[in-house]
């Protein structure tokens, strides 16, 4: 069936920021520091005196409620003898804590989590550069005139978050994407010349990546097979296929198997009335070198 949330999108339950990982590493680290400190016989007002914190700092640490910084871990480390295992998390946590402030919005976590996962993912992108794709000046300038006007922490978060999500480019083995993106979105200079020109090269690079096929969908084309709008295709690791639609703001993941087939088939369609990988690329050299 399709899974949608009301008005509000995706229905939420996975964090695709990585909340509950960074919580349960937090965790960890303060049962090591309340077993470390219990085996050198001081209490938690003692530690924290001897490492410059207060007491209820080092009972919340303990407790998971609070992130444990990278500097008590080292003083913790060397006062209380771990031989390195509390030490050497520090560089972990400071990882997990730049993870907590990459934020996305509630209503596409569920999406965000299973494109983590995905094998496979295929995007058709009518209207917009795939977010996937975009370069930060270019998701910059997509944040900041979104309507109704978002705040700047608001537009930094999501920002990163969707710069965040390219990570998967690294991943090994990668996932196999393709990407069929309308021409005219190519031709529409958002942002200004410079960050379209910057915006292109990225694609360029994206699409010289060996999991990557990239194709144009050439505007004079005489048939369209999907005027309703564009989606993604995507197969989570060991899960059936799903997809999913986004328009204006409003989310639906799509797991009817029936829905699913009807949308792959028409992304087939839509591959093949595109211009082959081979004779994309070229397509984007050609608009940079016409500025």
């Amino acid at each position: 069936m399709a899974a949608q949330a009301g008005s509000s999108g995706v229905p939420t339950g996975g964090e695709a920021d990585g909340t509950d990982e960074v919580a349960d590493l937090f965790r960890a680290l303060g049962r090591q520091i309340k077993v470390a400190r219990v085996r050198a016989g001081m209490s938690q007002k003692e530690l924290g005196d001897r490492l410059g914190y207060g007491e209820e700092t080092i009972s919340s640490v303990e407790r998971g409620r609070r992130t444990p910084q990278p500097e008590l871990l080292v003083a913790a480390d060397e006062l209380l003898e771990c031989g390195g295992l509390l030490a050497s998390a520090a560089e972990d946590v400071e990882r997990a804590r730049s993870r907590r402030r990459v934020r996305h919005p509630e209503w596409f976590r569920d999406y965000a989590r299973l494109e983590a996962e995905a094998v496979e993912l295929h995007d058709y992108s009518a209207l917009a550069v795939p977010g996937l794709l975009q370069t930060k000046a270019h998701a910059q300038v997509v944040f900041r005139t979104r309507q109704p006007l978002l705040d700047e922490e608001t537009v930094e978060q999501r920002v990163a978050a969707r710069l965040d999500r390219q990570e998967i480019f690294k991943r090994w083995p990668p996932p196999f994407t393709t990407f069929t993106i309308e021409e005219s979105v190519l031709r529409r200079p958002l942002g200004g010349w410079d960050v379209h020109y910057e915006q292109l090269e990225a694609l360029l690079r994206f699409g010289r990546l060996r999991s990557v096929e990239l194709q144009v969908l050439p505007m004079d084309r005489k048939e369209h097979p999907s005027l309703g709008g564009p989606f993604i295709m995507l197969t989570p690791k060991g899960k059936p296929q799903v997809a999913y639609l986004e328009v204006q703001h409003i989310s639906r993941l799509i797991t009817d198997p029936d829905e699913v087939r009807i949308l792959a088939a028409r992304y087939g369609s839509i591959r093949a009335q595109a211009l082959t990988p081979e004779e994309s690329l070229p397509l984007i050299e050609k608009m940079l070198g016409d500025r």
